[in-house]
């Protein structure tokens, strides 16, 4: 049986997006902002949902048990630009039912 979940999504832009999100399509978070065309074309999720070129940060903004990060999105931030304490790689987040509730903001572009 399909549970669709709702997301806050805030874009580069400042703008706050409410979506909902399907948990039986085996989605994450970047290929929801790329599905709801949060972001201009070619500027999420480049590398494909990788973990390999950070396009795809965002920083979680309320208290949502997300999984752990691995080691290749670990490695990712530690190279990427603007990151903050809060950011994981919109790729790496699967969506579940169990992170119903989350609010997200993108990082900048660059």
């Amino acid at each position: 049986m399909s549970q669709d979940i709702t997301i806050k999504i805030t874009d580069r832009e400042g703008v706050l997006h409410e979506v909902q999100a399907p948990t039986d399509m085996n989605m994450n978070i970047m290929e929801l902002v790329r599905a709801y065309e949060l972001a201009p074309e070619g500027t999420i999720g480049i590398c494909g949902g990788m973990a390999m070129c950070a396009s795809c940060q965002c920083y979680v903004m309320n208290d949502v048990a997300l999984p752990e990060k691995g080691p290749d999105e670990d490695a990712m931030l530690w190279e990427a630009f603007n990151v903050k304490e809060n950011s994981r790689l919109g790729c790496q987040i699967s969506i579940t039912p169990e992170i119903d509730g989350l609010e997200i903001e993108l990082a900048p572009e660059s």
